[in-house]
């Protein structure tokens, strides 16, 4: 996985919009909440929200801690592009991603459909 094939695959997602905040983060959002986060520079690494009772396990493999300022969220930080398969970047992406809206208010929610 690399940026441009992170930044396809999460456009490609239903209703997702694209953000730079803090001046150099990419950021990824549905209905204005942000579901993947990363930087424009090399190397690839990406913020994302996991189920809770995945994330003791992912925050300890090598490669992956638990995300600055959005730990207590569940969300963790991916250091090392190779610590996942294609199939896995897109699976963890696709979860955080539903995760995220599953949590946006129902007003916003009808306004996605």
């Amino acid at each position: 996985m690399d940026l441009e094939m992170l930044r396809d695959y999460c456009n490609s997602l239903p209703q997702v919009t694209e953000d730079v905040k803090w001046g150099h983060d990419l950021c990824f959002l549905i209905g204005g909440k942000m579901f993947c986060v990363t930087s424009f520079n090399a190397p690839l690494r990406v913020s994302l929200k996991v189920n809770e009772e995945e994330f003791e396990e992912l925050s300890s493999r090598s490669g992956i801690i638990p995300a600055p300022y959005l730990a207590r969220y569940k969300w963790i930080y991916i250091q090392q592009e190779s610590v996942f398969t294609t199939k896995d970047w897109k699976h963890y992406i696709n979860q955080s991603y539903e995760l995220v809206k599953n949590k946006l208010p129902l007003k916003i929610k009808k306004q996605l459909t």
